[in-house]
């Protein structure tokens, strides 16, 4: 494979009549000349598969140096291995951004994966070159999230890990490094935080909803009665109750994107079907007696041709406009438990979500199968909806027991504990 290496400091020594002067080994003598102590001194030149001539310098003394990194990358070229020298100078940010240009145009996911990566990976990787993330870089990545004065969670760290990674595997993919080292097997990937749902009791639902203003009661029935998410709620609209079927269509939730109010499809983009209760109903058309719909038109945030969207809001403001998840949390929900002299955990388990928890623990209790409430959830998929909520499931020991107990009766009564012994 051709390729040489240059030195620059010397030309061929010549004689006085312009030919070269050779030396007792046959090869022509070199001597010192104009750019003698100038710059690097040796210079590598190959071709690469396509035939084009590359190169890349070395200093003076690292002329072995030079001639290895020549013959590896003849070998390169040779096996299909190449990789141009300088195609790992990029910075982690500028590729990762030019990686996200590529991938889903959802602004409500860009507005969330720029954040993550804003906030706790380009502070530490993001001016570094692709080339010099090694496995140790990882390791001091992880370290740098430990000594925040917050650390990430281990849920959390695993989004982040698993976003890096897939920006380092394009770069592999890309030949702009060769490895990846997020699958080294020396770096765990961050394991997933398991915390158990807390599901608060149906009084503390009853006290949350009296102390909730009139025009926002409605939110209560929405997430424990639909299981619908704050969005879906924010966007919920008496057109998509189905009267015959009794169920409410859950085709939207309101987001806003840099200030911006829009609609969008569920998340997930999973519309679907909710059996909607006889009690709910009636709630919902005893709000509308008092507060009347509004029509409120905005832009459609799917890139699916629609431009705009009415829908006919069922709760909206004094003002008859939206206000954001966000603004109802600081001045709704959260003041309302003040008002019902109830304590406010600032965790998840106090949000609005846990309403929908509280909806999946009540048709868990009676009888709808992990299947059936996935679908009436959106969730991914029912293993997602099992992990998230198979300690609320109606312990199955009595059942298998009753099932043993028809294939062998008991001739005895059983026993029963009780506070001073057995009976």
């Amino acid at each position: 494979m051709a390729g040489h290496v240059q030195d620059r400091w010397t030309s061929p020594k010549r004689d006085e009549n312009g030919k070269l002067v050779l030396g007792k080994n046959g090869k022509p003598l070199r001597e010192k000349n104009s750019l003698w102590g100038k710059g690097d001194r040796y210079k590598v030149r190959w071709y690469d598969p396509d035939g084009k001539e590359d190169s890349k310098s070395f200093p003076d003394k690292e002329l072995t140096k030079a001639r290895a990194f020549l013959t590896k990358q003849q070998h390169d070229v040779l096996a299909g291995t190449y990789m141009p020298p300088d195609a790992g100078k990029v910075k982690f940010k500028a590729y990762a951004q030019s990686v996200l240009m590529g991938r889903t145009k959802d602004p409500s996911s860009v507005r969330t994966v720029t954040s993550n990566l804003e906030n706790q990976v380009y502070p530490f990787l993001g001016g570094r070159y692709l080339e010099t993330i090694k496995v140790d870089v990882i390791r001091k990545w992880f370290g740098w999230m430990d000594r925040q004065k917050r650390p990430p969670s281990n849920t959390y760290r695993r989004q982040l890990f698993d976003m890096v990674s897939s920006i380092l595997q394009a770069a592999v993919d890309e030949g702009k490094i060769r490895t990846n080292p997020c699958k080294d097997k020396s770096i765990s990937r961050p394991p997933a935080s398991q915390r158990k749902v807390q599901v608060w009791p149906e009084a503390k639902m009853r006290k949350v909803h009296l102390a909730l203003p009139a025009r926002r009661k409605i939110m209560v029935p929405l997430g424990a009665g639909l299981g619908l998410r704050q969005g879906e709620i924010l966007a919920f609209s008496m057109d998509n109750v189905d009267r015959d079927r009794m169920v409410y269509r859950c085709t939207r939730q309101l987001v806003r994107i840099h200030g911006k109010f829009m609609w969008k499809l569920p998340k997930r983009h999973k519309t679907r079907d909710i059996p909607l209760g006889d009690g709910l109903l009636e709630e919902l058309d005893d709000y509308v007696e008092n507060y009347q719909p509004v029509s409120i038109m905005l832009p459609w945030g799917e890139q699916d041709g629609k431009k705009f969207e009415t829908v006919n809001v069922l709760m909206t403001n004094e003002q008859g406009g939206l206000d954001s998840g966000v603004t109802i949390n600081d001045t709704v929900w959260r003041p309302a438990f003040a008002t019902a002299e109830l304590d406010y955990n600032p965790d998840r388990s106090d949000g609005m979500h846990a309403l929908r928890h509280l909806f999946a623990s009540s048709m868990l209790a009676r009888g709808v199968s992990i299947k059936e409430l996935s679908v009436f959830l959106g969730h991914s998929s029912e293993a997602f909806t099992l992990k998230t909520y198979v300690h609320l499931m109606p312990d199955s020991f009595d059942k298998a027991r009753l099932a043993a107990n028809a294939m062998f009766k008991p001739r005895k009564p059983r026993a029963v504990k009780e506070s001073g012994g057995m009976a």
